[in-house]
């Protein structure tokens, strides 16, 4: 029932911009802290950026600060990823993460979206 789908990857250039979204369903949206995530084939998932169930608060990976903004539309149940600037040591898949932090610790992973950053 609870599910979370990203969608807005594909194919971009060095330096070029792309922006995920990820719908979410099926829970309160607004009550759940949301993140973005990464994995690059062979290597350990890592997180990017993560922003919290009010939008008042934001973290982001050392490697992607400055470049990429997490932002979210809790009327329209989605979170966003703007990546700017981007690099091949971006290119992996994309995951986003929905967290219910509290006495009803709850935790849904989407499917991924591919992102491929190359010339």
């Amino acid at each position: 029932q609870a599910q979370v789908v990203e969608s807005g990857g594909g194919l971009v250039q060095p330096g070029g911009s792309l922006r995920l979204s990820c719908a979410a369903s099926g829970f309160t949206f607004s009550s759940f802290h949301m993140s973005w995530y990464r994995q690059a084939p062979g290597k350990e998932r890592e997180l990017v950026a993560s922003i919290t169930s009010n939008g008042g608060a934001t973290t982001y990976a050392g490697s992607v600060k400055g470049r990429f903004t997490i932002s979210r539309d809790n009327a329209k149940n989605t979170v966003y990823l703007q990546m700017n600037s981007l690099s091949p040591e971006d290119t992996a898949v994309y995951y986003c993460r929905a967290l219910l932090m509290g006495w009803n610790l709850r935790e849904y992973w989407g499917q991924g979206t591919q992102v491929t950053v190359s010339s």
